[in-house]
């Protein structure tokens, strides 16, 4: 069955992890991604190692279904090179700031004047104006920016989520725009640029408390995993573990009344309301608190379940990865790691379509596994194509 963005070619100068994992996404939807790295690999193989000789962690999700073409950017021949791909290309990412996009020749003026149908997905961490436009950054930053890392943590502590949510989520706010610019391009014939940012992400996602902030000049203190605009939602000790309750609006709030029996708390005018709860959160969470403590997080879930109320346990690791409903859902799959026997738990697109699907294909290439295909392709005869590889230009 045909994918969706079967006939799509897309050169991934993607660096870390936004770019690339923007170039896996549309990967996954079928595009033909070709990951243009630098001798030796690009920086993303090399994050979170598994061991000295296989792909990182991050690689490894960021890598499947690409085709590997080593390229040395400072050699003189590889503008020649780069030039005849973007002639055929349909999409270029790059998370680079402006001045390396046109150092290394991929700025849009350029590479639209070689091919008027190209779009360009550009990435930086801050942005192309303002005073920290030509700094660098990553996922962290991002959310030490937001306001999401004070908030995240206690007053004195704040604590930066372990997942890099900025860093996913940019990518797939430019997976987004390129589709968008593909299908705009349809009607006019013309490509255009795609511009993202970390920091432009993180403020969207931690948006409604910064209108909140911008609005009341309330001046929050952070409270940890209690939540200050209802309640009660925390993460609970049971007698085997913990599990997050958490609950917003009327109709949860008596459920969980219900639940605990504490009906008292419906005639109280101080929890008429979710603001009135936040604000009563900490007698509120001490009081679920005290439900939970002697009960197993089995029985805890179970009857929050029934009763209707979102809960869910807090898992480690490796219980996440052998839990049913992770099983159930089929997002992680079995993937051979390039240089090493043995596969690992990558996630898949999680989306499910009803024609056209999408997914993983292949596994992450080795460095430079597909340079001689690719050049084939483009044109380069086999003689010049080891001329290349005797200069070190592949």
């Amino acid at each position: 069955m045909e994918q969706i963005l079967n006939g799509i070619r897309v050169l991934d100068f993607g660096r870390y992890v936004a770019g690339p994992y923007c170039a896996t996404l549309l990967g996954y939807l079928g595009a033909d991604v070709i990951r243009i790295e630098r001798p030796g690999g690009g920086e993303d193989r090399f994050i979170a190692p598994l061991d000295d000789d296989a792909a990182g962690s991050v690689m490894m999700q960021t890598g499947c279904n690409k085709r590997s073409l080593i390229l040395n950017l400072r050699a003189d021949e590889s503008r020649g090179i780069v030039d005849r791909l973007l002639e055929s290309a349909d999409v270029v990412v790059a998370n680079l700031p402006p001045a390396a996009l046109d150092r290394l020749g991929l700025g849009y003026a350029r590479i639209s004047a070689l091919n008027p149908r190209i779009v360009l997905t550009s990435l930086t961490a801050f942005g192309t104006a303002g005073p920290f436009a030509n700094r660098g950054g990553f996922d962290g930053v991002g959310q030490a920016m937001s306001g999401a890392m004070y908030m995240s943590g206690t007053p004195g502590n704040p604590v930066k989520a372990a997942a890099p949510y900025v860093d996913y989520s940019t990518a797939v706010l430019a997976a987004f725009g390129t589709l968008a610019a593909l299908f705009e391009r349809e009607r006019s014939g013309r490509g255009q640029q795609v511009e993202g940012s970390l920091l432009g992400t993180a403020l969207a996602v931690f948006n409604s408390h910064l209108i909140e902030e911008g609005g009341l000049a309330l001046g929050r203190a952070p409270t940890g995993n209690r939540v200050q605009t209802s309640g009660p939602s925390d993460v609970f000790e049971c007698a085997d573990g913990h599990v997050l309750i958490h609950v917003v609006g009327n109709g949860l709030f008596r459920r969980v009344a219900a639940v605990i029996g504490a009906d008292d708390w419906l005639e109280d005018p101080e929890l008429e309301s979710d603001i009135g709860r936040g604000n009563a959160r900490d007698r509120l969470c001490e009081r679920v608190q005290d439900w939970c403590r002697d009960r197993t997080v089995e029985d805890v879930l179970a009857m929050l379940a029934e009763a209707g109320v979102p809960a869910g346990p807090v898992l480690t690791l490796a219980e996440t990865l052998g839990h049913p409903q992770t099983d159930a859902l089929g997002v992680l799959k079995p993937v051979a790691m390039p240089g090493r026997d043995g596969q690992v738990p990558v996630a898949d697109l999680p989306l499910a379509f009803s024609r056209n699907p999408g997914g993983i294909r292949t596994p992450p290439p080795a460095p430079g596994q597909h340079s001689r295909e690719i050049l084939t392709e483009a044109g380069y005869g086999v003689e010049e194509i080891e001329d290349f590889a005797r200069k070190g230009v592949i």
